[in-house]
């Protein structure tokens, strides 16, 4: 039996997340899909019923974006919406509190302003659809439960956006990166300790957006990734990089509610380059 039970513990975050709890001598038991497939409803109550945690912190994610558009749209919507609700179902039966990790892209992205916690949802991709359809599954049935939009993630484990540039760059002299979408980085370091903050600290429940702060678009997330680097990053328009799934041009999330808890939010700079010094 553990307190905290963490789902998807072999991905980016939850692998993130089992990391953390370590370094805090904090006693846990870890799930990846080989150990717990949250697809298997039957299983998945089993596991938890076995364990009976205080808290689940619900990593596990399809977040193949583009993928979930056309052929994974099925493993789409079987991990991240029938899945939560097995979680979700298990969680209830023993009484955990559940700690459910959402996106910005529940927005559509044409809000120039912040959007806040509260504000109208509009998913324009199969992804966005099925993660609000995950938070709709925790809402609707769990009265102890933080759900947290994230957005933009890097870390150490997994593959991500700034891994991406440095391999570029590598073999290449000159990348080109859209400068028209524009939203907040997030370090899988900060949005860890955001979760284990609101279980540690009684945060009121709810929904919490979380990122680092300040927003940049992609091509300057780009440039502050490879400032080091013998390489030249250039603007150009989403026209000019077209892509299979709809992607959302202005979606930066309002971290009011999450700052007033009282949680310190580095800048997305101040995290980039503390990760890149612990991967250099």
């Amino acid at each position: 039996m553990a307190d905290y039970v963490i789902t998807g513990a072999k991905g980016q975050l939850g692998t993130e997340m089992c990391k953390l709890l370590d370094s805090k001598g904090i006693k846990y038991a870890a799930f990846g899909s080989d150990t717990m497939d949250i697809t298997n409803a039957e299983q998945t109550m089993n596991v938890i019923k076995a364990e009976r945690p205080k808290v689940i912190f619900h990593c596990a994610a399809f977040t193949a974006v583009d993928a979930a558009e056309d052929e994974k749209k099925q493993l789409n919507w079987q991990v991240n919406v029938d899945g939560t609700q097995n979680v979700v179902a298990a969680a209830k039966t023993v009484g955990a509190t559940m700690v459910y990790i959402s996106t910005d892209y529940v927005f559509d992205g044409t809000n120039q302003g912040e959007y806040a916690d509260d504000a109208a949802t509009n998913p324009k991709n199969e992804y966005g659809r099925a993660k609000l359809a995950g938070e709709e599954a925790v809402c609707q049935t769990l009265d102890k439960y933080y759900i947290v939009r994230t957005s933009w993630v890097f870390g150490q484990y997994g593959h991500n956006f700034v891994y991406t540039m440095l391999r570029l760059a590598e073999s290449h002299d000159k990348l080109t990166v859209v400068n028209d979408q524009v939203g907040r980085p997030t370090w899988t370091y900060t949005l860890a300790n955001f979760m284990l903050y609101l279980i540690q600290h009684d945060c009121d429940y709810g929904t919490y957006q979380l990122s680092n702060e300040n927003s940049c678009s992609w091509y300057e997330f780009a440039k502050e990734i490879l400032k080091d680097k013998p390489v030249d990053v250039e603007p150009v328009t989403s026209e000019q990089y077209p892509q299979k799934v709809y992607r959302p041009r202005h979606s930066i999330m309002s971290l009011q509610k999450a700052e007033a808890t009282g949680f310190k939010i580095p800048t997305w700079e101040e995290a980039l380059n503390e990760f890149l010094n612990e991967i250099d």
